[in-house]
């Protein structure tokens, strides 16, 4: 049975929830709407404060160490590379031929003038000896006989007893009895002198090396030893050096300066001239030396000339044979410009440096550079007195760069006066 519905019954009761439903549903889409148009202003709000906000300041340019250039007077210094010896080294030789019978000295240590050294066997030396003087009391014997057989002649020659041939025959055999014993003499010195060579003693003071003979073995003519050893004295100790051409016509023409300016000349028309030492291990050492003995001329094979320098040696710190340098001044450089080694760059064979003004700003710049100075170097052109030169972050550096420079204390004890070349 179909079931009716009055007006405005069910039917609009279905419709009536239908609208409700509908407006429920509006609500909801119109509040998320809401909250998305919130959360835009929100971020729009947030992007335009950051935006207005103050940007931050920017990174301040970088410290850099720099160092002024040094302006003084500065001496040039040569170096030459030499060898130590002893002032006077002295050859042990054997003089005689034999067997080394005794050594009286420990190796490496001082030895006294005249102290024994060594001694050869003597007993050959010595039967030696006493065959010569044999032959020398021989020879005196024949003279004594000759001398009196002449004193009986000369009175019978003196009246016509005998011949003036037999008188000439005395005085010849007189004669000849003087020459034997003389040279029996003679020959008895010499076997004494070659006896004494069995014993050998120090002719210095000084320290000695280590033997080339053994106790036993045969000396004194070759194969054999016959240099033994060597005695050398140490204090004060000698440097040798050779010099180029070049180098001694740079040194002389120092020397003839110094003449000039009134300094008194030794050999060779040269000035004294004050020499340091600069030893294998870099430092130097604490005495001064002066040239003591130079060559006579230029050698042809090698084209350098020889010189030595003597040095105090009284704490034996040197010995003979150790490789040293020899610095000697060659020039004063008045109001030289300096700066550290380490402010030098090198690009292509060409030095530059890192120039920083007042404000800051970097300028690189080409320089001619001069000689060594202890850990700086002498600058010949490009920089002026107590400009500023980077000794710091020289690889990031560039031309035209802004920094913050920072004075660096640096300066070289070694350069205060002297250069090395």
């Amino acid at each position: 049975m179909q079931q009716r519905y009055p007006a405005g019954g069910a039917a609009t009761e279905f419709q009536g929830l239908e609208l409700e439903g509908t407006d429920t549903m509006s609500h909801v889409h119109r509040s998320a709407g809401s909250w998305h148009k919130l959360w835009v202003l929100v971020a729009t709000a947030l992007l335009v404060v950051a935006c207005t906000a103050d940007a931050p300041p920017p990174a301040p340019p970088p410290e850099i160490g720099v160092v002024q250039v040094v302006q003084r007077d500065t001496k040039i210094m040569q170096d030459f590379v030499g060898q130590t010896r002893g002032s006077t080294d002295i050859p042990i030789r054997a003089r005689v031929e034999g067997f080394l019978e005794s050594r009286e000295f420990f190796e490496g240590r001082a030895v006294e003038k005249g102290q024994l050294l060594y001694t050869i066997d003597p007993l050959p030396f010595r039967a030696k000896v006493l065959e010569a003087e044999g032959r020398l009391a021989q020879a005196q014997t024949m003279l004594a006989k000759s001398r009196a057989d002449l004193a009986r002649i000369k009175p019978l020659a003196e009246m016509k007893a005998v011949s003036q041939q037999d008188l000439d025959a005395s005085v010849a055999e007189r004669d000849a009895a003087l020459g034997a014993v003389q040279a029996a003499e003679a020959r008895l010195k010499l076997t004494n002198i070659e006896l004494s060579y069995t014993e050998i003693h120090s002719p210095i003071d000084g320290f000695i090396g280590i033997s080339a003979a053994e106790v036993g073995e045969f000396v004194g003519a070759p194969p054999n030893p016959v240099v033994l050893n060597y005695v050398s004295l140490t204090d004060p100790i000698r440097v040798r050096f050779s010099i180029n051409e070049r180098e001694f016509l740079r040194l002389n023409r120092a020397v003839a300066k110094r003449r000039a300016a009134g300094e008194k000349p030794v050999a060779h028309g040269t000035s004294e001239l004050r020499v340091e030492l600069l030893l294998a291990d870099g430092s130097t050492y604490s005495h001064v030396g002066k040239i003591v003995a130079y060559d006579a001329a230029i050698n042809p094979q090698t084209g350098t000339f020889t010189m030595e320098a003597d040095f105090a040696n009284p704490d034996e710190i040197l010995i003979a044979g150790q490789f040293a340098r020899a610095r000697i001044p060659i020039d004063t450089r008045l109001d030289a410009l300096l700066i550290p080694q380490r402010t030098v760059s090198e690009l292509q064979g060409h030095f530059r440096v890192f120039v920083v003004a007042d404000d800051g700003t970097v300028e690189i710049r080409a320089v001619e550079l001069g000689p060594q100075v202890g850990r700086m170097v002498l600058v010949e052109s490009g920089l002026k007195a107590a400009e500023r030169v980077a000794i710091e972050g020289l690889l990031s550096l560039k031309d035209g760069a802004t920094v913050q420079p920072r004075l660096v204390d640096f300066d070289d004890p070694a350069s205060t006066s002297d250069a090395q070349d």
